[in-house]
């Protein structure tokens, strides 16, 4: 029993000894091993804010960011490191940034991708030095425009992100949520639901038209302003009166329009034209089909064949009321670019002069011929219709 008692002493003192010189090993080591993982840390934080010297984990739960914020480190100084995910091509491009305390971008790099053409890897370089006020100024890489334009606002998001952290206010909704919103100010009885007007009528300063779905009237995008009109014609909310009587003349123009089918068998036309209605004012509407990428692409990037059909309003003198693309089976990511309002847009207001003259698609100079032909074609239709065919 004695000889028991004995080993278990020993046992417990060897222990005893054992955990003191753990404890000893863990309070000598344990700063070391922080201040290695502190340099790696301090490694990647390094790479996009090279002057930075300390950096402190911020707690970002009590701030409203952007969604693709994931951690924030404050630099000593005054400036932030954001981390981000977004999407490109596929999902998982992580990026770090940079940002100082003046509120300009010190680097970007990205950590993880699943991107396949590479362009993320240098990418950052370009947005060295931009701030919130011209980072939409960097261009994207043609050809690989969505992953570019994903890191780019990547980057915007770190910029706002750091001005948040830093006291300011920052608008974080998309363009359709600031859309949606200025529309149900406008006019609330619509419930939020409304259908685009495919303008057929020249309303000057009128940037676009859209009808409630329930009939309780409409909203006009006037000189960059948003005024509601309700079903008995009324204009809403605050305006000079002479601007309300002009609002009101449109919505009036806008509720009489009518379009008809007109028949333009004795016209010889561009056999592009698809389709030839006309207005109650005189004014036509057409769908015309353009030969872009999906027709004259080289068969090794597998075209689809289909054309874009284009529908287009025009006035009597041949002038672009509208432009919108209704269908195309262009190359994804570059030529399929022509379905923005960005894009096809730009021909509103044009004519016979000046119909040429728009910011062509970056990497899709065969999808931007093609459409650019096509509305040539649709003034063409008018000239010849109107007898002024050369």
């Amino acid at each position: 029993m004695n000889r028991y008692l004995k080993s278990i002493v020993v046992l417990t003192a060897i222990c005893g000894v054992i955990a003191i010189l753990l404890s000893a090993t863990n309070f000598v080591t344990a700063p070391i091993i922080k201040q290695n993982e502190n340099a790696a840390a301090n490694k990647a934080l390094l790479e996009v804010m090279p002057e930075g010297k300390e950096f402190t984990l911020v707690d970002i739960s009590s701030y409203e960011l952007p969604d693709t914020v994931t951690s924030v480190y404050e630099e000593s100084s005054g400036g932030y490191v954001v981390q981000l995910t977004t999407a490109g091509y596929s999902t998982g491009l992580v990026i770090m940034c940079g940002v100082d305390k003046t509120g300009a971008v010190t680097g970007a790099t990205c950590l993880a991708s699943g991107e396949t053409l590479g362009a993320e890897k240098t990418y950052g370089d370009k947005t060295v030095g931009k701030t919130i006020e011209d980072i939409d100024s960097v261009d994207t890489v043609a050809s690989i425009t969505r992953t570019t334009e994903a890191y780019r606002n990547a980057v915007k998001d770190a910029l706002n992100t750091a001005i948040i952290l830093g006291g300011g206010s920052v608008d974080l909704r998309s363009d359709e949520e600031i859309l949606a919103d200025n529309l149900d100010a406008a006019l609330h009885a619509a419930g939020g639901k409304f259908t685009p007007w495919f303008m057929v009528e020249e309303l000057e300063g009128v940037a676009a038209v859209y009808k409630a779905d329930n009939g309780s009237g409409m909203v006009i995008t006037y000189n960059g302003n948003f005024y509601g009109i309700d079903s008995a014609g009324s204009v809403l909310g605050e305006a000079d009166e002479a601007t309300k009587t002009l609002i009101a003349d449109y919505a009036k123009k806008v509720n009489s329009s009518k379009v008809n089918s007109f028949s333009a068998s004795s016209y010889e036309l561009p056999a592009a034209i698809l389709k030839t209605e006309k207005t109650a004012s005189g004014n036509y509407v057409f769908e015309v089909k353009a030969s872009g990428f999906g027709i004259n692409g080289d068969s090794y990037y597998n075209p689809s064949g289909e054309p874009i059909i284009i529908k287009a309003s025009v006035t009597r003198g041949g002038k672009i009321i509208a432009c919108q693309t209704l269908s195309q089976k262009e190359s994804e990511g570059y030529g399929s670019q022509c379905a923005e309002p960005e894009f096809y847009t730009q021909f509103s207001g044009k004519d016979e002069t000046n119909y040429k003259e728009i910011d062509a698609i970056s990497g899709a100079t065969i999808t931007t011929n093609g459409y650019v032909t096509a509305v040539g074609r649709v003034i063409e239709a008018v000239n010849i219709i109107e007898g002024r065919a050369k």
